[in-house]
């Protein structure tokens, strides 16, 4: 037996409602044992909106902490020591941003920024496959990065200005191989471009490359992840040696956090994700010389809704058990020698070898984000196909489906086991935001956000020391955000269903052939619009449920993420749809679906409309009541059965208006 070994910090992924109620939040976990924070925050800090912006409308506060200015900052912090935090933030787009308010407010109080330590996420390239919290196009995000990189390296030595995130990438039905490869490509690309900008010197690369880290994910097949973060961290160590000229091993160190996957959380029998969670954490564990250096499990509750902080509490025991109750921190590796995870992981490795060299003839990760994006969409509709069919198995769901009802979810069907946002935070967001704009010098301001724009025209000018005066002037979110849209321009990543196929046969031949007989029959195929209103990017349902649809045989109209209700009303008009698909997963359906409704009937849309995403049943109450025709949540996971729904109101709308 060896030295034990010291535990991996651990961490909770919160923030809701307010910075005061978040910084409540961070005190109770960390008095519970918590050691590090991870924070969450709201699509419209994460997309570059103030709470008063009327795109920030029925989002602010959902998925996260609204940050839209200095103020917030100290409120999130209250009564903590930035000095001896380690934060992580998971913030892509405005990553620069949030860590010039972290810097400030650090300057405010005293303390040295060179003492910070914590993680801006900053992987924008995962943004455009898979989680669409993107702002501006791969150029200037990659510009973005690069400054922050630049500037930490030499002021902020102890941050990890960018956390390559291979976690969401699982999410949106990456392989392991194509999660070793893309997360790879990303790093390539990122590090590259530091290289080649002139903003770093030479000596300083090895430094930059020992602060790159990553996010993994940890899916369920426990010993194929193992084998995947062991191969990470051997593909790591040559590509730090062989590309980048790096000697020192300290610093090709493959250094990784982990959220255990939520992908295969499920709403029937939720019961079922806690032992999912536990054996997950097992793969970032149990292999010593790869063991995460940060872990945060998600709630056994969160294909419901967001947890309540006893939720977290569970989440936190897990890892607490597993690390002070097991003899897991006692042994050197587990698996040195072992042939069966020395083959799996040369063999994943090899794999992810070719997939990289592929990404990178491509030009790189940041150059093939259309190939990428539609490479994705395919491993996901395979990946659901398979569930459907049952060659994957999924406990509760698609197998050993019979079940006792579960204490944990009460009498109320789990209405009273998830956190529900108070409806009044966004008032008082968007009245805070307006009092804060009030008591500022706004010729500060100006002049912060004209040195901004003049940095963000001149590639030679790093951007964050701009960005950190804005900081101090009291400029908001929206405001910075909004001086680099006037530069960089917005983006719209494409979509990848166009070039994906489900490879569903007989199980879709029915409703293909009904399809037809309407197509011959009614004057052409049926017309689907799938859309997603507000801010929330996570379009994995949308873009299944559209390759599922087109395959059967629908007319799909697909535009993306981030619609407003103005553009979804317009598009289903001038297209003629015989259905309306919104989805919604940030838990802004009861805002944003009504304002849809009204539009559509104002546009003289007569077309059903059905909702999919995470609704708890007494929201679909509320929905149905002001005319949805249908809402279908994570349990319905059988696209052929809803397809066949959707089909079915296709024929009853083209039946009716040829009456």
């Amino acid at each position: 037996m060896t030295e034990r070994a010291k535990p991996w910090v651990m961490r909770t992924y919160s923030g809701h409602s307010t910075a005061r109620a978040s910084n409540e939040l961070f005190r109770a976990n960390l008095a519970k044992g918590q050691t590090g924070l991870s924070i969450a925050f709201d699509l419209p800090t994460q997309t570059g909106y103030d709470p008063d912006d009327p795109n920030a409308a029925g989002e602010v506060g959902k998925v996260g902490v609204p940050v839209a200015h200095l103020g917030h900052v100290r409120q999130l912090f209250d009564g903590l020591s930035l000095d001896e935090m380690n934060t992580s933030m998971t913030i892509n787009a405005t990553a620069a941003w949030l860590l010039g308010l972290y810097v400030a407010q650090a300057e405010d109080s005293g303390v040295d920024p060179r003492l910070l330590q914590g993680t801006t996420q900053n992987d924008i390239v995962k943004e455009y496959l898979s989680r669409g919290t993107y702002i501006f196009p791969p150029g200037p995000s990659r510009r973005l990065i690069v400054d922050t990189i630049a500037y930490t390296v030499r002021e902020v030595p102890r941050w990890n200005p960018i956390n390559v995130c291979s976690y969401h990438l699982q999410e949106a039905g990456a392989t392991p191989v194509q999660e070793l490869a893309y997360a790879l490509a990303t790093a390539i690309g990122v590090l590259d471009a530091v290289r080649d900008s002139g903003k770093v010197d030479a000596s300083e690369l090895p430094a930059v490359v020992g602060r790159i880290s990553f996010f993994v994910n940890a899916g369920i097949r426990f010993v194929e992840e193992t084998c995947k973060v062991r191969a990470f961290t051997g593909l790591w160590d040559r590509i730090c040696a062989e590309r980048y000229g790096v000697e020192d091993p300290k610093l090709r160190r493959f250094r990784y956090g982990v959220q255990v996957n939520s992908l295969g959380l499920t709403e029937a029998q939720p019961e079922n994700n806690v032992p999912r969670i536990v054996l997950e954490a097992l793969g970032v564990t149990l292999s010593r010389d790869a063991r995460a250096r940060a872990i945060q499990l998600p709630a056994w509750n969160e294909a419901l809704g967001l947890p309540r902080p006893w939720d977290q509490q569970w989440s936190l025991r897990i890892q607490q058990i597993l690390a002070f109750e097991t003899d897991l921190l006692d042994y050197d590796d587990l698996f040195e020698g072992s042939k069966v995870v020395e083959a799996k992981t040369a063999e994943l490795a090899g794999a992810a070898r070719a997939e990289l060299d592929d990404v990178l003839a491509m030009g790189g990760a940041f150059e093939a984000v259309d190939e990428l994006k539609a490479r994705l969409v395919a491993s996901q509709a395979d990946r659901v196909r398979r569930i459907e069919t049952g060659d994957l198995t999924v406990v509760g769901v698609n197998s050993f489906t019979g079940t006792e009802p579960s204490p944990l979810l009460g009498g109320d069907g789990g209405a009273g086991t998830i956190l529900k946002v108070d409806p009044a935070v966004e008032a008082h967001l968007r009245a805070d935001v307006v009092q804060w704009r009030a008591g500022r010098d706004e010729q500060s301001v100006r002049r912060a956000l004209d040195d901004l724009r003049r940095s963000a025209a001149d590639e030679t000018v790093n951007l964050m020391p701009a960005t950190i005066a804005l900081a101090h002037a009291g400029g908001t979110t929206g405001e910075w955000a909004g001086a680099l849209r006037e530069v960089f321009g917005e983006y719209r990543a494409p979509t990848g269903v166009s070039g994906a196929v489900g490879h569903r046969g007989p199980e879709l031949a029915d409703v293909q052939r009904r399809a037809r007989a309407l197509a011959d029959r009614a004057g052409g195929p049926p017309r689907l619009l799938v859309a997603k209103p507000g801010l929330d990017g996570h379009s994995n349902g949308a873009e299944q449920i559209a390759v599922a649809a087109r395959d059967a045989g629908f007319e799909v109209v697909y535009q993306g993420i981030r619609l407003t209700p103005a553009q979804i009303a317009a598009a289903a008009r001038d297209e003629d749809v015989d259905v309306v698909g919104l989805s919604i997963l940030s838990g802004s359906h009861l805002e944003v679906v009504p304002e849809v409704l009204d539009r559509l009937r104002a546009a003289g849309v007569d077309a059903p409309v059905v909702v999919g995403g995470i609704v708890p049943p007494e929201d679909a109450e509320v929905l149905r009541g002001k005319g949805v025709t249908a809402v279908y949540t994570p349990k319905d996971f059988q696209l052929v059965r809803i397809v066949d729904d959707l089909l079915t109101l296709a024929e009853q709308r083209r039946e009716a208006v040829g009456a």
